[in-house]
């Protein structure tokens, strides 16, 4: 198991195995997912991790998306 620590500001870093199975370089963005009590990480793609319904579950109804969808 790899392991990290996190600092007073909730920072970590992340493992240079766990960087180089991702294929992570500085300045890429990663996606996290919420599965029960734990947490899977990817590498996000440049559209996911721009996607507004992503963050915000209380936006993520199909009345939202259709008022949304031309903005």
């Amino acid at each position: 198991m790899i392991v990290s620590r996190i600092t007073s500001k909730a920072q970590t870093t992340i493992p240079r195995s766990v960087r180089t199975a991702l294929g992570l370089r500085e300045g890429d963005t990663i996606a996290y997912e919420i599965d029960g009590d734990r947490v899977l990480i990817s590498k996000a793609s440049a559209e996911s991790w721009f996607d507004p319904f992503a963050c915000f579950d209380e936006w993520n109804s199909d009345a939202d998306r259709e008022g949304y969808a031309n903005l």
